[in-house]
């Protein structure tokens, strides 16, 4: 069987689903013409944005995920303050959240920078008003904890406005705009990902 792999641009409150029991935006409401069987590799929470990857191979899910080299994935993040050079160590060297109801998770120590411009030129939800401080953060993660990025934010007294992956490994965003779908070649896609297709 020849399997078909794809890079979307997930849109701003979508699940990254093709069924729910809930009435949510999902990604067959894309009207893209994915053939059966295609399903998400891994997920982005429904308001969250960014490159979201598809496929008909259900064997790449197992090998990105349980893998002995941890894959890396870019997020730019806007935040509603400046970031202090303090709070840019902190989340580069790792802070720590809670992730159950008496247990902690501190992550391992990640590249953090401040980013302006933004990959991200397509406008977002968010309205950002220019009487209100943002700051654009890239933030650079081999592990995925729940919200994660989200709840590092909150740990050093960050608000998250948006969130959009921009890169997994050596697959980018580029300029696909929300909701655009993109297919490449098999050989490309493990190469990029850094995976052998076994």
């Amino acid at each position: 069987m020849q399997h078909q792999y794809f890079l979307l641009n997930k849109p701003y409150d979508m699940v990254s689903q093709f069924k729910s029991s809930h009435a949510v935006r999902l990604l067959g409401d894309l009207h893209y013409p994915f053939p059966d069987g295609t399903h998400a590799i891994g997920r982005l929470d429904h308001h969250s944005e960014g490159l979201l990857l598809l496929t008909t191979n259900k064997k790449v899910t197992r090998l990105l995920f349980q893998g002995a080299i941890p894959h890396k994935r870019v997020y730019h993040v806007l935040v509603n303050n400046h970031v202090s050079n303090e709070q840019l160590t902190q989340l580069s060297n790792g802070v720590k959240f809670k992730i159950g109801l008496n247990e902690y998770h501190t992550t391992s120590p990640c590249e953090v920078a401040i980013v302006n411009p933004p990959i991200v030129q397509f406008p977002g939800a968010y309205i950002q008003s220019d009487r209100v401080p943002h700051t654009w953060l890239s933030i650079e993660l081999t592990e995925g904890k729940y919200h994660q990025v989200r709840k590092m934010l909150t740990a050093v007294q960050l608000k998250c406005k948006r969130l959009v992956r921009v890169s997994i490994e050596d697959l980018h965003l580029s300029n696909l705009a929300p909701g655009q779908v993109k297919e490449i070649q098999e050989i490309d896609f493990f190469a990029s990902l850094k995976i052998i297709n076994y």
